[in-house]
């Protein structure tokens, strides 16, 4: 009777014991499109990249204010603006708008409430973007806000005519806005590793390991005492490496051919200026802000040009109106229940964004332009 030798035994996985380490936003590397559950990767892009939460901030700052100018009731309706209660402990129009704007830059839209109580404007409240669903009506023109009810079902919310929405650049394929952080996550990614990396090689760095090689002669009897030898060497060492925790200078004496040397110290750490400069080149283009702006100083100078003052100007007035009909919306809410039939105007704050020495020398250089036209008439 034969004996089957068996079979060989299946390899083991390579990497069954390898460590998933890596850095704190992993969603970022795990991320698919998905219209509607984007919203934990934007919060996580914005809280692992400082430079993505400065941009949001400064383009909120920067839209500015404005006030509204109707022709009847417009003194108790600024006076309205100014003091309107929008929960969170905040009041006023501008405190509202600059959450309202955040929102709309991070998720690509954003919602509000406007409370009415006994034909009263009480209260304009901001909304948790990512607790509502967008469902389309009949035509392009109708649609639903439905969130969940006590049970976790989503139901239409009952006064459809007192939610505002806006959205920001909706798309044929996603009528319902796009995030300003759009087309970052890829490289945002890698911005990530390679941070993570630069930490982990640092720790590396900063936490010297040390190699203390004994050899022994060639006698037969210093060789049998070197296991002996060694132990004693280690000792001593452990012992001057605790001194010097407590801040105590000690020196190690040893005999024979010692040698100490420090573990790692012929790796080279990888230069990351030049691939971060890349990365964050493609995130800043995409926000629109001059870079100093944001506290890189790339080039010669850090004044502002004046057209990246004309391009960023153009980006700000794209995002004022975005939302200007949202803001038409509360102020005509408010004239109507107060009997008032105008329409309101929103007039926005000017844009400065150059130096007053360099607006004042244009404006004498047009006066002298002028003079010498009238002149020569």
């Amino acid at each position: 009777m034969k004996l089957k030798r068996s079979s060989a035994p299946a390899a083991a996985a390579v990497t069954q014991l390898r460590s998933d380490r890596g850095h704190p936003f992993g969603s970022l590397k795990a991320y698919i499109h998905l219209p509607q559950n984007e919203y934990r990767l934007y919060r996580s892009m914005r809280e692992a990249l400082p430079v993505l939460d400065a941009a949001i901030d400064k383009l909120v700052r920067l839209t500015g204010g404005f006030h509204v100018e109707c022709a009847q009731g417009q003194a108790a309706l600024a006076d309205f603006l100014r003091t309107v209660p929008c929960g969170r402990g905040q009041r006023g129009i501008h405190s509202f708008l600059a959450a309202y704007l955040d929102s709309l830059l991070l998720y690509g839209r954003a919602i509000g409430e406007m409370v009415v109580t006994d034909r009263h404007f009480s209260a304009l409240c901001w909304g948790d973007v990512t607790t509502v669903q967008i469902e389309e009506g009949a035509s392009p023109l109708d649609f639903t806000i439905s969130a969940p009810d006590e049970n976790g079902r989503l139901r239409p919310l009952p006064y459809q005519h007192l939610l505002l929405l806006t959205t920001l650049h909706p798309e044929p394929a996603n009528p319902y806005g796009v995030s300003l952080l759009r087309s970052m996550p890829f490289l945002a990614d890698i911005l990530m590793k390679i941070y993570q990396t630069i930490g982990v090689n640092w720790e590396h760095a900063g936490n010297v390991r040390y190699a203390v090689v004994c050899k022994p002669g060639g006698d037969s009897l210093e060789r049998s005492a070197a296991a002996g030898q060694a132990e004693a060497i280690a000792s001593e060492w452990a012992a001057a490496m605790q001194d010097a925790k407590n801040g105590v200078v000690r020196d190690f004496v040893a005999v024979g051919d010692v040698s100490v040397k420090v573990i790692g110290s012929d790796g080279q750490i990888l230069n990351s200026e030049i691939p971060v400069r890349q990365l964050l080149e493609q995130i800043v283009a995409k926000t629109g802000l001059p870079p100093f702006l944001l506290g890189m100083n790339w080039s010669s100078t850090e004044r502002m040009s004046r057209q990246q003052a004309d391009l960023l100007t153009s980006e700000l007035w794209a995002i004022r109106r975005t939302v200007e009909p949202a803001l038409e919306r509360v102020c005509e809410l408010w004239l109507r229940l107060n009997g008032y039939g105008c329409s309101p105007r929103i007039v926005w704050d000017d844009i400065s964004l150059q130096d007053l020495v360099e607006e004042a020398h244009a404006a004498l250089y047009r006066a002298q332009a002028n003079q010498l036209e009238s002149s020569k008439e």
